[in-house]
């Protein structure tokens, strides 16, 4: 099944965009999913940092290990 997509026009700071292709070493649309995904991921990892402390595991060690 194919992956969907949405044409989008953006604004983009010349500068910012050029730095970014330099640094995936891509095209502009490679670079914009990358930096949309990595957007993504800081999302999840904030959302997991604020359970910090708020999530009780108890493991048997030795039962795991069998």
């Amino acid at each position: 099944m194919a992956e969907r997509t949405r044409k989008i026009t953006v604004n983009v700071p010349t500068d910012v965009l050029e730095s970014a292709t330099r640094a995936t070493g891509k095209g502009v649309t490679p670079t914009v999913i990358a930096g949309l995904r990595e957007l993504e991921r800081a999302a999840r990892r904030s959302a997991l940092r604020s359970l910090r402390g708020k999530v009780r595991i108890e493991l048997d060690l030795e039962r795991t290990r069998a």
